[in-house]
This record gives structure tokens, sequence and C-alpha cells, in this order.
């Protein structure tokens, strides 16, 4: 049995699966934000009493814990990271106050921009230089070494980051530094940029190796704590986590490298998607993952997500690119909407409605939960509106207080000068507007037309939205996969254990020295088929990536060649794939210009399939079941009607049906509120083909 759990920032979910058979049990929980462990311990609970109801006495032993977490996005926003100090080359230090010397909004005056993770004072330098193309211009001396671990000793620091200049091409001083750190101070958390970010760029390898060591001593801490929860259990079974790449790892290497993690959670729901996506054939799909804080969307074709190679985290202005800490780690790509059921409204001094990015959380959360939640959220709009159950919700667990929401919802039409009703709709439609539009500006800036994708909706406000998103973009399907609302865990199932390395050594194409390549990617293979030993992948495919472009561009193409021996016919794959690529982007090439690379790259990703799932209870083989009716309301009509409400699992494959409808089930809703043909596919995904967009 392998069980995967993902924290959110409303709820904690989990799976439980038989492997390889497939079949499923889903607990959800809400978060608990004092001690994240606790609901994840639940959660572990409730599905080995599931499955011990289901199976008794043949219910086979747990044998692995995936698991993907917000700690290190939460620790980076909420500055709750330990005391961090920096060692750096002579006349770097001020390289994280400097950053690019380029305003994220030129015309307020007010600019806020981004602090440092590491304070000036805990910053030292080390008088030593490493040349471009990796020559020693000044030796590392001892005494220099020995004067900076002491002076971030008397500062109380309990976590050392190591970036010096043209660390990348080579990294013998940062190893000096990092073994005399171990030596002197055997307490302290170290972070190296060479092994977490072997690239040109020395504020963004800076900043990352800065966010790496401010998160370390925590990310550890709780990794030991949930392994030790899990060892209660059970001694001896290993715990995975989710990396941003879109794989796997072990808890030893997620410790090692937090960093990696950050974007673990958002990464699962994509893969979920990409499953489903298998499983039904579809080859362009667009991810819809929608939480209790957030709304992710991504593009993905031909079974692959795109990863970016950096992006920014913690943003002082949510949606303004350089308002955030650069991040130089391999990333599912990505938006990431401040839009999630616990998004809190309110009338802005203009006396108009809006929308997040605030929001409530799973403490008090939602006025609808009774947690003491006072300011109207989505979640309390979509019950206001008839489409969610306040008496089944997970399952009838929980039950929702549909007085309280009337009258906070109440409290908001009269300050928008509107009946309780409109401002419900009005919230709905924000929300959904604001994700269709940046979901729009996401499929147009890759070259896609949303009328060319189906819509893959995952998450506990997924289902609820993502058919009147699909009909604003357009998109003409909706698939919900079988237990959407914990998707994340479904995609973590489905996950292959992965490594990403990198390499800066910006040259020439023509001047490449294929010796040096060849021996560095054979180093680089040879640490990342340790740590995917340590998970116990097999049957590994490697493909070796560049960052290329032509010589005097500012910016670079990836592309991607399945991995073999280096030497000077690796160049002529390359460049077959970079000038592919080129053309493709920019519909011609550039005449008598000279390609480089700047960046190599190495994956090594376990060969999956997909995965099949199906229930471990009896939810999906109880037989139909009446359907019963209630009134929603109709966006394209203005107005409320009655419509069919049906227990989703009640339907067997191949069932047809016509929207507008209700499809519900525990852990989510399907909300249909248009003319639509909805299916039941063979593997209980739900498929909705939009009749109706105007």
């Amino acid at each position: 049995m392998r069980v995967a759990v993902d924290i959110g920032g409303t709820f904690t979910d989990g799976v439980a699966t038989l492997h390889p058979q497939g079949r499923i049990w889903v607990g959800k929980t809400p978060t608990t934000p004092s001690d994240p462990g606790e609901a994840v311990s639940t959660v572990i609970g409730d599905l080995l009493r599931q499955v011990a109801e289901s199976m008794g006495d043949a219910a086979p032993p747990l044998g692995e814990v995936l698991h993907g977490t917000t700690l290190v996005t939460n620790t980076l926003i909420e500055r709750k990271g330990a005391p961090t100090g920096l060692i750096t080359t002579v006349g770097m230090r001020d390289a994280l106050d400097i950053g690019r010397e380029w305003r994220y909004d030129p015309y307020d005056l007010d600019i806020v921009l981004p602090q440092p993770l590491v304070p000036a004072p805990w910053r030292v330098e080390v008088n030593e230089r490493i040349g471009a193309h990796g020559e020693v211009l000044e030796p590392l001396q001892d005494a220099d070494v020995e004067a900076a671990i002491q002076a971030l000793a008397d500062a109380g620091v309990t976590s050392v980051a190591v970036s010096l200049l043209h660390a990348y091409m080579d990294d013998r001083h940062e190893r000096r530094i990092e073994a005399a750190i171990k030596e002197r101070l055997p307490n302290m958390a170290v972070s190296v940029s060479s092994s977490l970010a072997r690239e040109i760029g020395e504020f963004e390898r800076t900043s990352t190796t800065t966010a790496n060591a401010y998160v370390k001593p925590i990310v550890t801490d709780y990794l030991r704590q949930l392994e030790a929860r899990i060892g209660d259990i059970r001694r001896g079974i290993p715990l995975r986590v989710m990396v941003s790449s879109g794989g796997f790892t072990s808890a030893q290497a997620g410790a090692d490298s937090p960093i990696m993690l950050l974007e673990s959670g958002p990464a699962a729901g994509v893969l979920s998607a990409l499953n489903t996506a298998r499983q039904n054939d579809v080859r362009q799909v667009l991810a819809f993952d929608m939480g209790g804080t957030t709304a992710k969307a991504c593009v993905a074709v031909d079974g692959e997500a795109p990863i970016a190679h950096s992006f920014e985290c913690a943003r002082v202005e949510r949606f303004k690119r350089g308002s955030g800490l650069p991040i130089l780690i391999p990333s599912i790509e990505l938006i990431e909407i401040g839009a999630g059921g616990g998004s809190i409204a309110y009338c802005n001094r203009l006396g108009l409605l809006n929308v997040g990015p605030e929001s409530s959380g799973s403490v008090p959360g939602p006025v609808c939960y009774g947690r003491g939640g006072k300011r109207p959220t989505v979640t309390d709009a979509d019950l206001m509106l008839g489409y969610l159950n306040p008496a089944n919700f997970l399952g009838g667990e929980m039950r929702l207080d549909i007085e309280a929401t009337r009258a906070c919802m109440a409290r908001l039409g009269e300050e928008l000068g509107m009946s309780a009703e409109a401002a419900a709709w009005g919230i709905c439609n924000v929300v959904n507007e604001n994700m269709a539009s940046a979901a729009r500006i996401h499929i147009a800036e890759r070259g896609y037309d949303p009328r060319d994708l189906s819509m893959v909706a995952t998450g506990g406000a997924g289902p609820v939205h993502a058919v009147d998103v699909a009909r604003k973009l357009r998109i003409p399907r909706v698939l919900v996969p079988i237990a959407a609302g914990a998707g994340s865990c479904l995609g973590m199932l489905a996950a292959p254990a992965r490594v990403d390395r990198a390499w800066s050594n910006p040259q020439l194409l023509s001047e490449t020295d294929w010796n040096q390549v060849a021996r560095v990617l054979s180093e680089l293979k040879r640490e990342g088929e340790a740590e995917l030993a340590s998970v116990g992948a097999c049957d590994v495919e490697w493909r070796i990536g560049a960052e290329m472009r032509y010589y005097g561009q500012g910016a670079e193409v990836p592309v991607s060649i399945p991995y073999a021996d280096v030497d000077a016919g690796t160049g002529a794959a390359i460049l077959a794939a970079f000038e592919a690529q080129y053309q493709r982007l920019y519909g011609r090439l550039v005449p008598n210009a000279r390609p480089q690379v700047t960046t190599w790259r190495l994956v090594g990703k376990a060969r999956t399939e997909g995965c099949h799932f199906e229930w471990g209870d009896m939810r999906a083989t109880g037989g139909a079941k009446p359907a019963g009716s209630r009134s929603i309301y109709l966006p394209l009509r203005g107005a409320y009607g009655d419509v069919p409400v049906h227990d989703r699992y009640s339907l067997p494959p191949g069932a047809r049906l016509h929207g507008p409808l209700i499809l519900e089930e525990r852990e989510s809703t399907i909300v249909v509120a248009v003319d639509a043909d909805v299916e039941i596919l063979p593997d209980l995904t739900v498929s909705v083909t939009i009749k109706e967009f105007e």
C-alpha cells in the first residue's frame, strides 16, 4: 500500500492506493497551521482505518508515504525561517541588495522592494576569487575562512549559505568552506551554491542558496518529525517527497535541498491532470487546479509538462514580476492566481467588488464553516448560489451554516448596493473571470488556441468552477478525474522518481570542449543515479538539455535530446534541436549567427505509463441512486432554476446526461450550470462537452 498526502492552505488531502491494482481510498481534514504534521497523521490514520474496514485481514501493510507540502513556500512568504548567514567573495556582499537594479513598477513612487533573507551584518566576505573560466585568481586562505566562521558563530545564526563568485565553474573553495564549517560547527546547517544551482547569474544563484539555507533547519526538523510519526505506525516505512519539477525524491534529499520542494503541491496537480489525459487519449490539456487558497493552471502537450528553470517566490506584489526572490530550480511552468475557495470578498474604496488575494485559510475559514470566519469568501458564494449542499459537505461530516452565509452576504450586498444573491454571483463571476483572464494569457504566450485544448479540473473547488471558466475561455471540453478533490495526491502516486542537474559554462558551440562536457555530465549522472537508487528507481530515462542562444542574444531557448555518450556528434544533435525550436518560436533562423550553449542540463526520470485508479470502497458499486434536485443559479439565464442532482459514483461508465446539473461526491462537487453533454468515461472520469458559450 502506498499513501500520498498533500498539505494545502485549507485542507490536507490523502489517498491510499494498492499497487499495482490502483484501488484507492481518500481522506481529507482541515490543515493544522500550528503543526502541519498533525493533519498529516490524522489523514494517514483515517486512510489506514478505511482500508482495514474495506479489506479486513487482507489489508496489505503500508509500504511507502509520498508527501507534498507548502511549508517551504509559507516559510519564505511569512519570513519565519532560521537566522541565516552568508559567506561570499570579497566585494559581493551587497549583491542581494543590488539585485538587477530595476524597478518592477517604474511609476510607483512608494515602491517596496523585496528584502534579502540575510541582513547585511550577517553577510561576511572571504578574500578569494575564481575566474569566469574556472581558473584560481586569488587563493582561499584558511585564516579568512576561520574569521568568517567565527563572525557568523558570534552572530548566532543557525544556518549558513556559501555562494562564491563563479563557483559553478570550480567549487573547490566552496567545498573547503563547507568542510571547515562542519568541522568547527557540526550542528550548523550549510547550503552550498554549487550543489543547488550550478548556474551563471550571481544574484539569482546567491538568492537561491540563501533561500535554501533559510528554510533548511525548519524543513529538516519537520521531515524528521514526520518520519517519526510514520515510524509510530510501522517502522522502516520510507518517506518520499515531491519536488517542483514533477517527480519525487527521498526525504534525505529533500532535507538537504528543501528549496526543490517549493512548488511540490502545484506540480502534483499538473501530474494528476496529465495522468487523466493519458488514460483518455487527450493530447493537449489545460490543467486547472483550484483549492482553498489559490488556483493554478498549466498548458501541457503530449503528456509532458513544460519545465521552467527560474521563477520568483514570496513576491511583495503577488502578480508583478520582479517583486519577489529569484529562485534557480527546475519547476513545472504554471501560473498561480490568487483565487481559491477561501479567497475573501470585499467592497473597495471605490465601492466596487474585489475578491482575494487574501484568504481565510483553514483558520478561521469561510463563514459557512462555523469556525469564526466573518468575511464572505468564494465558498460562501458557491453555497449561496446552490452549488454546494450544506448537508453533504465532505460526505456529511462537515455541515455548512447557510444562515450565517446569507447574513454575511447580505452585509456585503448592502455595501455594494445590491441583493445578497447578486453579491454572491458577483463574487463567483469575478473569480471565474480573473482565472480565465490569467489562463488566456498563459495559453497565448505558449502559442496555443484555447479551442484546441481540453481542461482537466482538480482540487476541492476546481470542479465547482471549471465549466464556467472553460466557457469563458471557449474551451469545449472539461474532464474531471476520479477523486478530483484530492487530485494532487493522485498526481504524486502517478509521479516518477526524478533528478535534475545543471552546469553553466558559456561557450560557442563551435569552440566547445567536448571532453570537458562529457566529464562533467558523467559526474552529474553518477550523482543522480545515487539519488535515484535511494528511492528504488529503475528503468530510468536520461536526457541531455541545453540553454542555447545566438551569440549576443539575451534570452535562451531550452532544448533537449536523449542521453548518449558526449562527443562532437552531440553538438550536431543539439544544434538541430535548437534550430527546430528557434524556427517554431520565431519563424526563421538568424543567418551567419553563432549558436552558443550557456547551461547544460541533465534529467533522469523513471519511466511511467501512467496509473489507472478505481475506488477501493463501495461508493462506485453501490448501484444507481435516485436523482434529487435543487435550485442553483444559472448564469446565462440570470436566474435560479431547479436542476437534477446526482451522486457521481452511482452513475456507471457509459452513462450520458444533459446539463444543467450537479454531480456530488464526498471531496468535491461538479457544477454544470449551462447546456452541456455529460458522459461517464470507462475510468470514471466525467467528461463535460459545453454546448452553450454565450
